[in-house]
């Protein structure tokens, strides 16, 4: 048996030539198994294997690559580029990690819902209101999408006069993540940014929907500069993309519902407004009218009163003025003397004074003949 000529490598030159095969051979790999011996150090780099009944591969990683917390036993689907490193041995460096498998996923967007809800991430209180309805509109779907031709269909129905502008993504798969984050930078970072941006997509299957429970992304949603409204997946499917969101829909159509008013509605709406304002007009008139009666009769009873009040006075008045006056004193016998025409009370009269008698009836003058003991000044 005549055996080949073997080539022969420097070590170095060995790590080189292999990799170089196995990045003409594999520019990179998916490779799906269950996780082991998962680990992080300094906080960024990432150590963990993936594993089957037949064999075990080593991976090597940063934070940034973790779509949320992993825990060991998950099943994922970790996409890398295979390499032999000159001290470490063979391994994958990871560019991405997705879960495998419904229950890997759930657990993953547990996980992770726990870790953001214990940061504040879904907050209530740090929730933008959209603008309503919003003249300018920044759409991040998949525009080969049954979702994206029930958002524009359902959206332009209801409103007129939109600025529409959409940027075309995978919605699922691999570069779905990454394509819907620079979406929403691109969105956040022009000029002239849209007044809310919408993230919409269809309903599938948990494996199809996993991209917008990947902690990157939904990160990316809460940090949007502009409010984002996000609608991923049938009614009972929640993302934590749409809890991260300004605002949820639960599909993309109740999204261009959120988002607008329905013009044939508020055409009605409009046209009624005379019929309601003049039936305001009139309550209001009539509301007026009986408060002005109430005003007229109470100002009325006020007066009645005060004039009532004041004849009763006057009444006094006058019966005390009547008492107190002369006439009445002279009407009872007596007698009003005057000397020189004042009215004297006798200390200056003397005998021979000349002094004039006011009586109820009559008036005369009189000279004095005698001063009566006791009266006068008080001399005989």
């Amino acid at each position: 048996m005549i055996q080949s000529a073997a080539v022969e490598f420097s070590v170095s030159e060995f790590v080189a030539v292999f990799n170089q095969t196995l990045e003409y051979a594999y520019g990179g790999v998916v490779i799906y198994g269950e996780l082991a011996n998962f680990r992080v150090s300094k906080d960024k780099w990432v150590y963990f294997d993936l594993k089957d009944e037949g064999a075990n591969i080593n991976f090597f990683g940063t934070v940034y690559n973790l779509p949320g917390p992993l825990e060991n036993g998950m099943m994922l689907k970790v996409r890398g580029l295979p390499r032999l490193h000159p001290r470490w041995g063979f391994s994958v460096t990871v560019t991405s990690i997705s879960p495998a498998g419904t229950g890997t996923i759930k657990r993953l967007s547990d996980l992770l819902k726990i870790q953001l809800e214990n940061e504040g991430l879904f907050a209530i209180e740090r929730k933008r209101a959209l603008n309503y309805p919003p003249k300018r509109i920044g759409l991040i779907t998949s525009v080969q999408s049954a979702a994206y031709a029930d958002f524009t269909r359902i959206i332009n129905n209801r409103w007129s006069g939109l600025e529409i502008q959409t940027i075309n993504v995978s919605v699922q798969g691999d570069q779905a993540v990454d394509e819907i984050i620079d979406a929403i930078k691109t969105f956040s970072t022009v000029s002239e940014p849209p007044e809310v941006v919408v993230i919409i997509r269809g309903g599938g299957s948990p494996e199809d929907l996993a991209a917008f429970n990947n902690e990157i992304l939904v990160r990316a949603v809460a940090a949007s500069r502009v409010p984002t409204l996000v609608a991923i997946g049938h009614e009972v499917d929640i993302s934590l993309a749409e809890l991260a969101a300004d605002k949820r829909a639960s599909t993309p159509s109740n999204a261009a519902e959120l988002l607008v008013p329905d013009k044939n509605t508020e055409l009605l709406r409009l046209a009624n407004i005379p019929i309601q304002l003049r039936a305001n007009l009139m309550h209001r008139i009539k509301a007026q009218r009986a408060s002005l009666n109430q005003t007229k009769e109470l100002i009325i009873s006020i007066i009645t009163h005060k004039l009532t009040r004041e004849r009763l006075r006057v009444s006094e008045q006058s019966r005390l003025i009547a008492a107190l006056s002369p006439k009445d004193i002279l009407k009872r016998g007596y007698a009003i003397v005057y000397e020189n025409g004042h009215v004297s009370d006798g200390r200056e009269l003397k005998t021979g004074s000349i002094v004039s008698i006011e009586l109820f009836r009559a008036a005369f003058e009189a000279s004095v003949i005698k001063q009566l003991k006791g009266t006068g000044n008080g001399q005989e």
